[in-house]
This record gives structure tokens, C-alpha cells and sequence, in this order.
């Protein structure tokens, strides 16, 4: 654990770099989908999420560990992922912008390397209205104070500032607030699209306003919900105006319809690194290590396992469908159909699965996995049950147990005739 010096912003100097900085809301906006992280379950994502970044875990992932306020169980939660999971991320604590919250958020986190606290504040006048009963600028000035008593409290602790409502806020007025809040101490400003509004190019236009009005000091944030299905085109202007943290979770688990995902953020920026590079218009490297992507399976599927949140068929990057082929020209040229390689990315080995769809290629190679050799007329009755069966059951899958013991009758009628 640290001491009570002013320790070095890892995120901050990160971001200032040019490089990725992921702010993981699972445990946190992720409860408002209606889940539950134990806390041990938080520890072991911390960890592992970590992992994926070798020794720089704490300087591209913050762990959102949740929300203290909301009862002594989840400030219990929060402090042992802090105390656990310390060194492998950088450990935030989210509360409201109030004076004993900020207090009961920096006891949480305090004492361990990298911590941080977030404070949400309302930056539209709506939001401020009802948060705080004030005006957006009142609401925005007053957070000053809660900046410099957090850091009065525990002045290793890292405090960033969340502006509720951004994309329904005046940009001025939130430029003038991120440049007088980082004055006053703060690490990073985070614009929240909190009701999951903005079109992609209003995003584009806030982020960059806020930033040209902020001054050079000021590191943003992005944290943009999904409720129009645009979280994570929305994240990319966020970057291509030079945003270099921000908010995701895995699965896409927030409030409501939810934000961009983990693992799609992650696969995007990652995968195909002059890609990324041309889309954010930058020769600048954005990882001080690359994450292995090949760990982003594993953990969604821990997640989805916790959570009860199941992944489907048409999930991007992690889901059920990656890598599976069903009908006959992708069997031929499997590449002419992915737009990249499961298996040398991702571990994903390539598996054939028999549908209604099947051809005669497909049911042949299904039965060469389960271990049967198939000459032409037994793969024609094959191929026509896999189908009936398919369309019988209402259920386009045929699992290999039901075609397995198919094709134990089919070989055991062949003999006897023979």
C-alpha cells in the first residue's frame, strides 16, 4: 500500500501520452442493468482484466469497483477490490457530489496504489435541477470544493469528475468547469452522454468543443450509453477528437439499453493496430502494452456466468456465432466471410455446426468430427434428416448428440444390409 504522499497519476500520464486509458463500468453502471457482481467475483476481474495489460494494468484500465453510498455491503465490496486487486488496476470508487459521500468514496480506495475516486456532478441545467436543486454553473462551481476536499482528505487519491447529462449541457459552460476543476486538483473530466442521445456527430462536436475550450491541461473522458445503439460510434469520436479515456463494459452491461462493450472497444482499438491508427489520425502507438485479446472470451463468459447476462449467436467479437460455419461457400473460403481471424486473435477455433443450411460438405465434415465416414448415398439421407430434423424441432442447430446417434443408426442399418 501506498503512503500519504502525492503519488504519480498513472491515468492521467497515460492519457496525456496519447494512450488508451479503459475505464471498466461493469461492476459499477453495470448494476443498473439489474446485475450483481459478488465482491469476489469483482477482485478476480480486476485482476484478470489487469492481466490482459501485463505490468501496465494500472495505467490502461480503471476498475470502476461500484458504489459505496448504496449500503455497507457494497463499501465492503469496493475497499476489497481496492486492498485485492491493487497493482493489477487502478481502483476507482464512484459517488455522488456530496460532502460525506466524497469522504465515505475516499475511505474506500484510500491507502492503496493508484486510487481514485469519481464524483458525479450534473452538468445540464434539467440534471442540475434535479440533483442538486441549482443551476448547472452553481452545480459545476461547487464541485470545486468537493475537489480540493477529497484531496485535502487523502492527497494520493486520484479525484476525477463525471459531468451528468454532458450531451444535454452547454459546451462553454463545461469547458470553463473541466479547466477551473482541473485547476483545483482534478485528474480527469468525463463528458457522460447519460441518456444515450447523441448522434455521432454531436459527439464529435462536443468532445470537441469542450476540449479546444478546456486548455491543454484538461484530460476528458468519455462514458456514452447505448440506448440508440450508438455507444460505440459515438466512443470513436470521442477518440478521433483525441479522448484517450474511455468508458466501457463488458458485455455492454450499464443502465437501460447499456454502453459501448469491453470487448468490442478493446478488439477494435487492438486487433489491427495501423488500422486503429488511420481511424483516429495518429501515428502515436495507443498501448504502453497491447492487451491479448485472446483473453476477452474468457472474461465476457466469466461475466455473462456472474451476471446471468447470457452472450448470443450475433454478439459481436465474443459472441456464440464467432468462428462457426453453417452453409457451403463459407466452408470452401472461410475467410472470404470474417472480417478476421478468430482463432490467431482471439483463440477461437473454427467449428463447423449443421443446420438446415448444411450442404452435403458441411454434414460430411460434422460427421468426420464425431467420427464417421460418410460415402455419397449416406450422406444424402444425412444431409435430408439433418433438415427435416431441423425444421421438425423449430430449432435451426442439430446438436452433434442427436446427429451422433443418428449416424450410429445409419451405420448400423448399412451393415445389416450389407
Amino acid at each position: 500500500m501506498v503512503g500519504q504522499d502525492v503519488v504519480r497519476d498513472v491515468v492521467r500520464e497515460s492519457a496525456r501520452a496519447g494512450r488508451l486509458v479503459l475505464w471498466e463500468e461493469s461492476p459499477r453502471d453495470g448494476a443498473q442493468a439489474k446485475t450483481l457482481m459478488s465482491a469476489d467475483f469483482r477482485v478476480r476481474l480486476a485482476r484478470e482484466q489487469g492481466r490482459m495489460f501485463g505490468a501496465d494494468g494500472p495505467r490502461h484500465v480503471v476498475f470502476a469497483a461500484g458504489f459505496p453510498a448504496v449500503c455497507g455491503e457494497e463499501f465492503e465490496a469496493v475497499r476489497r477490490v481496492a486492498v485485492e486487486a491493487e497493482g493489477a488496476v487502478s481502483v476507482a470508487a464512484v459517488c455522488r457530489g456530496r460532502s460525506a459521500d466524497v469522504r465515505q468514496a475516499v475511505a474506500a480506495v484510500r491507502g492503496t496504489a493508484h486510487a481514485r475516486v469519481m464524483v458525479v456532478v450534473p452538468a445540464s441545467e434539467a440534471m442540475a435541477a434535479t440533483m442538486t436543486h441549482s443551476s448547472a454553473r452553481e452545480a459545476l462551481e461547487a464541485a470545486v470544493a468537493l475537489v480540493k476536499e477529497a484531496r485535502d482528505l487523502a492527497a494520493e487519491v486520484a479525484v476525477d469528475l463525471c459531468f451528468a447529462d454532458a450531451s444535454r449541457a452547454d459546451h462553454a459552460l463545461m469547458a470553463a468547469g473541466a479547466g477551473a476543476l482541473t485547476d483545483a486538483g482534478a485528474a480527469a473530466i468525463v463528458l457522460a452522454d447519460t441518456v444515450g442521445r447523441q448522434l455521432p456527430f454531436e459527439a464529435a462536436e462536443m468532445f470537441g468543443r469542450v476540449a479546444a475550450g478546456a486548455g491543454p491541461e484538461v484530460v476528458l473522458a468519455s462514458h456514452l450509453h447505448n440506448d440508440l445503439g450508438l455507444g460505440l460510434a459515438n466512443t470513436l469520436e470521442a477518440l478521433r477528437a483525441g479522448v484517450r479515456v474511455v468508458s466501457a463494459s463488458w458485455l455492454g452491461l450499464a443502465e437501460r439499453s447499456g454502453m459501448v462493450a469491453t470487448e468490442q472497444v478493446l478488439f477494435l482499438l487492438a486487433h489491427d493496430p495501423a488500422r486503429a491508427a488511420r481511424l483516429l489520425g495518429t501515428d502515436e502507438g495507443l498501448w504502453w502494452t497491447a492487451p491479448d485479446l485472446t483473453a476477452l472470451p474468457h472474461l465476457a463468459g466469466l461475466v455473462a456466468a456472474e451476471t446471468g447476462v447470457p452472450i448470443g449467436v450475433t454478439t459481436p467479437v465474443v459472441g456464440t456465432g464467432v468462428g462457426t460455419i453453417s452453409t457451403g461457400t463459407p466452408f470452401v473460403h472461410p475467410q472470404l466471410f470474417q472480417p478476421f481471424d478468430p482463432q490467431a486473435l482471439l483463440g477461437i477455433a473454427p467449428t463447423v455446426v449443421l443446420t438446415q443450411l448444411a450442404s452435403a460438405r458441411v454434414v460430411t465434415a460434422v460427421a468426420a468430427r464425431l467420427g464417421h465416414a460418410l460415402d455419397p448415398s449416406r450422406t444424402a439421407a444425412a444431409l435430408a434428416w439433418a433438415k427435416a430434423r431441423a425444421y421438425r424441432t423449430g430449432r435451426a442447430v442439430v446438436d452433434d448428440a442427436a446427429f451422433a446417434a443418428y449416424l450410429d443408426g445409419l451405420g448400423a442399418a448399412a451393415g445389416a444390409a450389407g
